[in-house]
């Protein structure tokens, strides 16, 4: 038998063009050939709408209809093109299986973590007890580090790592030969990260599965992956082994790739002297003792013999000051409480103890207009924009849209204001993306779109939600060095929440590691790196993929 899996084959795929059918296709893939053998592990990596996840999607029968595929597509020898009916409902989780880069899309809102598992294994395995069908559920949720106590939890209840596990655990229950991952690990901490790829790769070599692992870590997928394909609008450039990719890349977009993610991971931060200006007029926001915490209510049998319900606590007791100008990264694991924290500052979560001071005023104390008022100087950018914006709604009023909201200007002024900042933020020429969607715009451009929303209200605050964590390392490079300059030309401060080790090192001035609610260590980015105090922060640092240790 061929140690081939996955063979494909002058691929070439085109999205419905509408009312245009006559029209010539405008390929998403074009002429792609790629093979993928037992037990071993293929990276695919490249620009934000270059076609990996296109190549995913097409592999399950996941595109939309009316699109058109070209070329030869088999699993173990087996055409899969044509699938249909119940062969394509096996094929999809027995034969191959997806894990989706946003988990929260896929996930029934209505349904637990142990109701979305079970009823994943009674479609596909109906003959399987209760009992063993529970087990093997509980089994798989431990190895990507889910506590069995929480499997009777919602989606919402979870954060956005730990609903990234789930995915990750429902993809891995039916034992698949072949797992497509498409970003796995984007909303995940370099710990868990390393923990789930090496389990990955690991059950992708005992039981002889084929992973394609489709990612814009050039450094995650070297370290990973036995070969490493790059592919650039449309078409894969260059593959080959990771070692070769990584140290003789041959083609100029395989190279400029590499030279963005090293500039990431080699430059720091320039250093920022919180004690100028000095005095308490410079402290911009002051945390004292802040806390969040969360019942978490047990079922029936722990009451038996626990006797009470548990207590989540994502803040605890935190003192934290950031003062104007400055740049502070908040580095942890996934649900340690980083963006509950940043929920909290911005009293979308009212604290159940403690104090938010912004510019000497208790936030805690604020309702309604006086609370509005206040947000208007703190905005947030989140990690996905795409989830953030209204899909029905134009680019150019979704920017104005903070302005009329807050009774700042009238709509022909708005839209003005919204143009200039379109420009400011390199959405260029303005008029080009005014009247656009949001499905119109890649990665990049949604989140200069984002950018450009937080920055319209003149805030002086601005909280960073992993916001370039979906973003190439080429594009990652660019975003940062606007936010760079955005920041000294408006004298901006920002939290900038990461689980980027080299991201955080590159554009902080301090970081600040959480774990398990609680600031564990602090202090200025380059004493952190050099100088790690607390194990936690050992962990992470040494976990993170580096290229200049693969090379």
């Amino acid at each position: 038998m061929s140690d081939v899996l996955l063979s494909v084959q002058d691929l070439s795929v085109a999205y419905p063009l509408g009312s245009e059918s006559e029209a010539s296709p405008t390929w998403a893939i074009e002429g792609l050939s790629l093979t993928v053998g037992r037990g071993e592990c293929v990276g695919l990596v490249g620009e934000s709408g270059c076609g990996k996840s296109t190549l995913g999607r097409t592999l399950m029968h996941l595109l939309p209809k009316g699109s058109r595929v070209e070329g030869r597509c088999t699993l173990n020898q087996r055409d899969i093109r044509h699938l249909s009916g119940s062969a394509l409902t096996q094929f999809r989780g027995e034969e191959i299986a997806y894990i989706f880069q946003d988990p929260m899309t896929r996930l029934n809102p209505l349904m637990t973590i142990k109701q979305h598992c079970l009823e994943t294994l009674k479609v596909h395995q109906p003959a399987l007890s209760h009992g063993a069908a529970q087990k093997k559920v509980l089994d798989t949720l431990k190895a990507v580090n889910i506590p069995g106590d929480r499997w009777t939890q919602y989606p919402h209840e979870f954060s956005g790592g730990m609903r990234q596990r789930v995915a990750i655990a429902l993809a891995l229950l039916l034992g698949p030969k072949l797992m497509i991952a498409d970003e796995p690990t984007t909303s995940l901490d370099v710990t868990v990260s390393a923990q789930i790829l090496q389990e990955l790769t690991r059950l992708c070599r005992d039981r002889e599965m084929g992973l394609l692992l489709i990612s814009h870590d050039l450094a995650l997928v070297s370290e990973y992956c036995d070969r490493v394909a790059v592919m650039y609008q449309g078409q894969m450039v260059e593959l080959g082994k990771a070692d070769q990719i990584l140290t003789r890349p041959q083609h100029p977009y395989t190279q400029s790739l590499l030279q963005s993610a090293l500039h990431l991971q080699t430059e720091t931060a320039e250093a920022f002297d919180p004690s100028h200006p000095p005095g308490e007029e410079n402290i911009l926001l002051r945390l004292t003792q802040l806390e969040q915490y969360y019942v978490q209510e047990a079922n029936l049998l722990a009451r038996l013999f626990a006797g009470k319900d548990s207590i989540i606590r994502p803040v605890d007791k935190i003192d934290l000051t950031l003062r104007n100008g400055e740049t502070l990264g908040l580095v942890g694991e996934s649900g340690c409480g980083k963006s509950t924290l940043s929920r909290t500052i911005l009293q979308l979560a009212r604290p159940k103890s403690g104090s938010v001071q912004f510019k000497g005023v208790e936030l805690t104390d604020l309702r309604g207009q006086r609370l509005r008022e206040m947000r208007r100087q703190i905005q947030m950018i989140f990690q996905d924009p795409r989830a953030c914006l209204n899909p029905m709604m134009k680019i150019g009023t979704s920017i104005a849209e903070p302005l009329l909201i807050h009774r700042l200007q009238s709509w022909d002024q708005a839209i003005i204001e919204a143009k200039k900042l379109m420009e400011r933020v390199g959405l260029t020429p303005a008029e080009d993306y005014v009247h656009r969607l949001p499905s119109d715009l890649s990665g990049g451009q949604l989140q200069r779109v984002a950018i450009a929303r937080a920055l319209i209200t003149q805030p002086q605050l601005i909280i960073c939600d992993e916001p370039v964590s979906m973003l190439d390392a080429s594009i990652q490079s660019q975003v940062l060095d606007l936010m760079q300059s955005l920041k000294v030309e408006r004298q901006l401060t920002y939290i900038f929440i990461t689980h980027d080790l080299w991201v955080a090192r590159f554009f902080c001035d301090r970081i600040a590691v959480m774990h398990q609610g609680k600031i564990v260590e602090i202090g200025p980015t380059a004493e952190i790196f050099k100088t790690p105090q607390h194990p936690y922060t050992q962990s992470l640092i040494q976990a993170a993929p580096l290229l200049a240790r693969l090379s």
